[in-house]
Formats: structure tokens, sequence, C-alpha cells
């Protein structure tokens, strides 16, 4: 019974959180499962126009990242984090009014800009609503509540593909706006969170100077590929390299958002600290680069174990992956100085950014390109910035100023 205790996020700000983040996983769950579609077959644009737009649109964003959380400092998190998620859910339903390229850009440009900054404004609103021991523990709760939410978007937007049809698209792209609208009025249950208080001495974008959170911030860039890996190259190695089933990759994922849900609290344990959060990152490297080990060695396999080596590998790497978000929570959060909450976590949201947007070039280049040798890469790379977190975390906590901690429940 404990077990099942813990998939319920506890009452008060966690359990609002986390439901304007089930409303919101929904909607992108939704967009994800027929975005592409609906602009490629409905309203014409080709795909390599489509990925474009979304390219420039995601690096819109991510630029906006760090000024939207200065933002969230200057005026106050909560309605910030309002405002934009409120900005989402309009853009998004103007995807259902795109008829062409430019537009489309328009569209992705505003719609994963506002997507950034609500990423950004709810780092420095969680960090003013909850204890800074607790924050983890609460990500661990919003991780598991956003694979409920695509999963379920996921499900409505097949029921549009079933239908094909444009009125089905633009329904439910009106539909995925709606959840991001109602994410956004969740928050007003929240109590307003202060202002950051003011610092009279030192430079006012304070993270741009900060090397050592730069640092951590680029180190969690390259574990955070681990996930696009999966869904990019993994899926064409299964058809291209392995005598696996293709279903397989199915599978995998199945396996992959079902532990998330179940583990992900669990895994979060020691990870509340700095020291523990760095713990958890080097850990997980070491794991994402045994999963990467385990993908390579699936060419020239019997269809029946590669197969088998296939959700092995799987498995490791969601325990790698449940490690990288408990340790980068913990991170995150535990070198950015009160003052200055917002911006920080607007560049720890870009370094997410950063490595989403980056991880299907590289990964269509060295995976796909080279083959095997392309996951020892990778592994390389997932073991040495793993590795790299807890000297990185030292030097961190050796340069932070008095006032470094985060905020008090009370801010």
């Amino acid at each position: 019974m404990s077990f099942i205790r813990e998939l319920v996020p506890p009452p008060g700000h966690v359990r609002t959180l986390c439901a304007s983040n089930l409303a919101k996983t929904v909607g992108h769950g939704i967009f994800v499962s027929v975005g592409v579609l609906f602009f490629t077959r409905t309203v014409g644009i080709p795909a390599g126009q489509v990925g474009l737009a979304l390219t420039i649109g995601a690096a819109v964003g991510m630029f906006a990242s760090v000024p939207a959380g200065r933002l969230a400092d200057l005026t106050g998190p909560r309605n910030t984090t309002v405002g934009f998620l409120l900005l989402l859910g309009v853009f998004v339903c103007a995807y259902g009014f795109v008829g062409s390229f430019p537009a489309l850009v328009v569209a992705a440009s505003l719609a994963l800009l506002a997507e950034s900054a609500t990423d950004a404004a709810r780092g420095a609103l969680i960090a003013g609503l909850i204890p800074s021991e607790e924050r983890v523990r609460a990500w661990a709760y919003l991780r598991s509540t956003a694979n409920i939410g695509l999963s379920l978007g996921a499900g409505a937007g097949a029921v549009g593909l079933v239908f094909d049809t444009r009125l089905a698209y633009v329904g439910l792209l009106m539909g995925a706006g709606a959840m991001f609208l109602t994410a956004g009025f969740a928050y007003l249950r929240v109590p307003q969170v202060p202002p950051a208080p003011k610092v009279e001495d030192g430079p006012t974008w304070v993270v741009l100077r900060d090397l050592p959170y730069a640092t951590m911030a680029l180190l969690n860039t390259v574990l955070i590929m681990n996930w696009p890996v999966v869904t990019v190259a993994l899926p064409v190695w299964i058809a291209d390299r392995t005598e696996a089933p293709v279903w397989v990759f199915s599978a995998v994922l199945m396996i992959n958002t079902a532990m998330v849900v179940f583990l992900q609290v669990r895994m979060s344990r020691g990870a509340g600290t700095v020291d523990g959060g760095a713990r958890a990152m080097r850990r997980s490297g070491v794991l994402l680069a045994v999963s990467c080990a385990l993908f390579a060695v699936t060419a020239g396999l019997p269809a029946w174990a590669a197969g088998l080596l296939l959700l092995a590998a799987g498995v490791v790497h969601v325990f790698g992956e449940m490690l990288h978000g408990a340790g980068s929570w913990s991170l995150g959060y535990g070198l950015a100085p009160e003052h200055a909450m917002g911006q920080y976590q607007g560049l720890f949201t870009m370094s997410i950014q950063l490595g989403t947007v980056a991880t299907p070039v590289l990964a269509t280049a060295l995976i796909v390109g080279l083959g095997w040798s392309g996951w020892l890469v990778f592994a390389l790379l997932f073991l040495v910035a793993g590795a790299a977190a807890p000297p990185v975390a030292r030097w961190a906590r050796q340069t932070r100023r008095p006032d470094a901690a985060t905020r008090s429940p009370s801010a």
C-alpha cells in the first residue's frame, strides 16, 4: 500500500502543480501525435519545411529561457508562469489556422517561445513554493504525471488519426490549446511568490557570468540527450541494423513510460542534496553508457536475441534516465542563488532544449551513419558527463556566495 500511495502526489502545492502539469502534458501529447501530420497531409507543407519551422521555433524558444526567468525574478513567478501558459494555449490554437510555411514559422516560434518561458518561470515558482529539501521529490511527481499526460494526449491524438480529416485535426489542436489554458488557470490556486530580493552589487545577469553553473548546465545538455537518442536513432537502428521486429521499439517505449510512472519517485530518493544529486548524475552516466553499449551489440544477433537484448537495454536506459532527472533537479536548484532563481532556472531550461535540438542531428550522423561505433561515442559522452558532475558540483559550491541557498518556503 505504501508503494501505491507513493504514486499519488501529496495534498497541497505539489498536487496542484501535478494537476497543472497533467493538463499541460496532455496538450503536448495531442500536438506531438497530430501536429506534423496536420501540417503535411492537410495543410500541404512539405515534411522538410515542417521540420525546419519547428527547429527555428525551438531555437527562438531556447534563447527566451533566461530572459523569461529574469522576468519571473522581477515580477514574481506565479503570474509570469500563468501568463506564459495562457499565451501558449492561444498560440497552440493558432496552429489550426496555419496555411503556409511562413505562417508555421511564426506560429511555431511564438508557441515554443511561450513554452520555454513557461518552463523557466515555473522553475522559479517551484523554488518559491516548495522547501528546498522537498523539490526533487516534487519534480519526481511532476515527471511521473507528465508521462501519464503524454500517454493520454497521444491516445486522444490517435482518435484524430483514425478520422484523418481537417475538422478532426483542428479540433484536436483546439483541444490541446484548451489543455494549456487549463494548466495556466490551475496555477491560480497557489499563492503568490514575491519577486526575488534585489541585490545592490554585482551584475544583473549574474547567471551569464557563473562559469561553474554554466558548466553543470552543459553536462546536463549532454546527459539529456539520452531520451532523444532513443526516440530518434533507436527505431531506425532496429529497422536497418538488427534482425529484431520493429514493434520492439514500441515495447521499449511502453516499458519506459510505465517504469517512470511507477518508479521515478523512488529513484529520486537520496538526491535531495547537491552531493546526492551529483552522485545520481554520476550513476546515471554509467547506466546510460551501459545501455548504449547493449544497443550497439544487438546488430547481427538472431531476432530473438536482439529483441531480448533491446528490451534489457531499454530497462537499463530508463534507470539511467530517472537518475539523471533526479540529479539534474537537485543541482539545478541547489547551486542557484536565491536572488536570481528565475534566470538560473532559465539557463537550466535552455540546457535541456539545447540537448533536445542538437541530438537528432548528432544521432543521425553518428548512430544511423556510423552504426555500432556511434552508440559507443554516445556511451563515452554519457560516461564522461556523469563522472564530471561531482567535481563540477564541488567547484560550484566553492564559488557560491553566502546567500546562494535556495529559497525558503516562506519566500
